[in-house]
C-alpha cells in the first residue's frame, strides 16, 4: 500500500497507519504522487498483486495520470484511491475541489465511488455491507477476474469533516468469518484455441505480456527482453535476411523495426496469440487470433538451420563490433549488465535505448525476471518502479536506465527516514549526457546536425554523484570492466553505479553491425 500525505485523505491515513502497525499490510509513504504511482506499479508487477495508492483530492489525483496510462496498456492492477470532497461541493468554489470522479476516463477498468459515510452508528451494519461489496468490486475489476483484462481502477472516496478519529468511536462491524471475501468472484477463463500449420517457414515474435507457449518450442523466436523465449533464439537483426512465410505474435511487440516490417508484409500470414481480450495488429495483417495454438505439421529442417545460422552471425557481429569499438556505449553497458545476471535476479530496463540494447546483446534466460514499462513505453517513473520492484522481490534487483530517464524520476530516490528501503537494488545509469536514442532515429541524420544537439540531444551536464548525495544514496562512477566487478556482488541496500558513455558514434556503430550481418 502506497500513501501520499494530505488533509482530505486523513481518515484513510489514520486507518492505514494502524493497519501497518498491526502487521496487516506494509505501508510506503511518498510525498510525490507521480512517484507513488510508479512505485505501486513496480510493487504490483513484481508481486503479481493489486497495489493501491492513496492520495488527497485535487491535483494530487491528476498526478497519477502517467501511471494509470502505463497500467492500462500494460494490464497492471493499480488501484487509485482518491479522497474527495463531498460531491455537493463541486462547482461551489470550494478549495481543492475538482471533478475528479471519472478523471481517468477510458484509461481505467472501472470508476467506483464509495459514497459518503453514514453519520449514525446504527447505520454502520448497512454501510458495512455496501463498503465491503464495493471493495470486492474494485479488486475484481483491477485483477480482471471477470474480464480476463487486469488494469487500473479509480476508487473515489468522498469524506466529510471531521477528518480525524474520535477517541470514543463505536467498534466497526467485521467482515465475513475466516477472512473470507465479502463477495467472492471466480477468475474467468479465456481459452481460445487457434489452429496453425507450422509447415510454412514460420517465426515467432514474442512481445511484452506474453506467456510461455510450449506448443511453439520448435520455432525460431525473436523475443523481447521482457518476453519468454518459446523456441530457438533468433536475433532481431537477422530478420532482414530472412523471408518467412508466416509469423506468430505472442504478447505485444514494441521494439524492433525489423519485426514491424515482417508483420506489415502482405505476403506473410500473421497470427496473434494473447492472454487477454486485445491483440496487436498495427498493420492490419492478422488473419486469426487466440490464446493458444493447436499446431499441425512441422517446420522444415533447412528453415531451422538457416535461422540458427543467421542468429549466430548476428550475435557474433554484435559481439565483435562492440569489442572493436574504441569507446563505451549503452550497448556495452547492457552487455555487462545482462552477462552479470544470475538465477533469481530481477532486471528492470528503462525505456528508450536500454531495453533495445538488451535485446541486441542478450536473449531471455530462465530464472531471471525482466521488467520494463512497455505499456506506453515512456521514461516516466522508472526509478520509482525499480524501487517498488525491489521492495517486492526477496532477491537481487538490477535496474538499467539512461541518464535522462534517471533524471526524469530522480525523486524516486527520496525515501523517508524509517520507510521500507530496498535491501538489494543496484541502479545502473548509462550516462551519455542526453538522448542517445535520437542519434539512431531519422532526426539523428547528419543533415540535421545543426539542430540536433539542442532539441534532441538535450545535454544537461548534471553531476549525478552530487544528485545522489542529496538523496543520501551511495554512488560510484565506473567503467564497463569495473561495472562487471561491482555486479559480481550484491548491493547491500540501494546504490547507483554510473557509467559514462558516448553517443555521437552510436549511429555509425549500429550501421556497422547491420552491414556486417547483411554481408552474409
Amino acid at each position: 500500500m502506497v500513501l501520499c500525505p494530505g488533509s482530505r485523505n486523513a481518515p484513510l491515513a489514520f486507518a492505514l497507519q494502524a493497519a501497518d502497525v498491526a502487521g496487516q499490510l506494509r505501508l510506503h509513504m511518498r510525498i510525490d504522487e507521480r512517484t507513488a504511482g510508479f512505485l505501486a506499479i513496480g510493487l504490483a508487477v513484481s508481486s503479481g498483486q493489486p497495489v493501491p495508492v492513496v492520495m488527497t483530492s485535487g491535483t494530487a489525483v491528476a498526478n497519477l495520470a502517467p501511471a494509470v496510462l502505463e497500467a492500462n496498456y500494460a494490464r497492471v492492477p493499480l488501484i487509485v484511491i482518491s479522497a474527495n470532497r463531498p460531491y455537493e461541493m463541486l462547482g461551489t468554489g470550494a478549495n481543492q475541489t475538482v471533478e475528479q470522479l471519472g478523471l481517468f476516463g477510458s484509461q481505467v477498468r472501472a470508476t467506483i465511488s464509495l459514497g459518503l459515510a453514514e453519520e449514525e452508528a446504527e447505520q454502520y451494519p448497512r454501510q458495512n455491507s455496501v463498503w465491503r461489496s464495493a471493495v470486492c468490486r474494485v479488486l475484481a475489476a483491477a485483477r480482471g477476474t471477470r474480464s480476463g483484462n487486469a488494469g487500473p481502477v479509480q476508487f473515489d472516496i468522498p469524506l466529510r469533516e471531521p477528518l480525524v478519529p474520535s477517541l470514543d468511536e463505536a467498534p466497526l462491524p467485521a467482515g465475513r468469518p475466516d477472512d473470507r471475501a465479502w463477495t467472492a468472484t471466480q477468475y474467468a477463463t479465456l481459452d481460445v484455441p487457434l489452429d496453425i500449420d507450422l509447415t510454412p517457414d514460420t517465426v515467432v515474435i514474442s512481445g511484452h505480456g506474453a506467456r510461455l507457449l510450449p506448443e511453439l518450442s520448435a520455432l525460431p523466436t525473436v523475443a523481447e527482453p521482457t518476453a519468454p523465449l518459446h523456441g530457438p533464439a533468433l536475433h532481431p537483426l537477422a530478420l532482414s535476411l530472412l523471408k518467412p512465410k508466416q509469423a506468430i505474435i505472442t504478447g505485444r511487440p514494441t521494439l524492433h523495426r525489423q519485426v514491424s516490417r515482417v508483420l506489415a508484409d502482405p505476403d506473410v500470414t500473421v497470427f496473434a496469440l494473447t492472454t487477454g481480450p486485445r491483440w496487436p495488429d498495427v498493420s492490419g495483417n492478422v488473419v486469426g487470433t487466440g490464446t493458444r495454438a493447436v499446431t499441425s505439421g512441422a517446420p522444415a529442417a533447412d528453415w531451422l538451420a538457416r535461422c540458427a545460422e543467421l542468429n549466430s552471425v548476428a550475435e557474433a557481429a554484435v559481439r565483435d563490433e562492440l569489442a572493436a569499438h574504441p569507446k563505451a556505449t549503452g550497448l556495452h553497458v547492457a552487455a555487462v549488465v545482462t552477462a552479470a545476471l544470475r538465477e533469481g535476479d530481477q532486471l528492470l530496463l528503462g525505456a528508450s535505448n536500454p531495453v533495445r540494447d538488451a535485446a541486441l546483446v542478450s536473449t531471455p534466460r530462465p530464472g531471471i525476471r525482466v521488467m520494463s514499462n512497455r505499456g506506453v513505453a515512456g521514461i516516466d517513473g522508472t526509478v520509482s518502479g525499480a524501487v517498488g520492484a525491489a521492495l517486492a522481490h526477496p532477491g537481487r534487483t538490477i535496474a538499467l536506465m539512461g541518464d535522462l530517464t534517471f533524471l526524469h524520476d530522480a525523486s524516486g530516490l527520496l525515501i523517508g527516514r524509517g520507510e521500507p528501503r530496498p535491501a538489494n537494488l543496484t541502479i545502473v545509469v548509462a550516462n551519455d549526457d542526453g538522448g542517445g536514442i535520437f542519434e539512431l532515429l531519422e532526426q539523428g541524420d547528419p543533415q540535421y546536425a545543426g539542430v540536433f544537439e539542442r532539441v534532441f540531444g538535450t545535454p544537461h551536464g548534471m553531476d549525478l554523484a552530487a544528485l545522489c548525495a542529496a538523496y543520501r544514496v551511495p554512488h560510484r562512477q565506473v567503467d564497463p570492466t569495473e561495472l562487471a566487478a561491482e555486479l559480481a556482488d550484491d548491493a547491500h541496500g540501494l546504490r547507483v553505479l554510473e557509467v559514462v558513455t558516448e553517443r555521437s558514434s552510436l549511429r555509425e556503430l549500429h550501421a556497422t553491425v547491420r552491414a556486417r550481418i547483411a554481408d552474409q
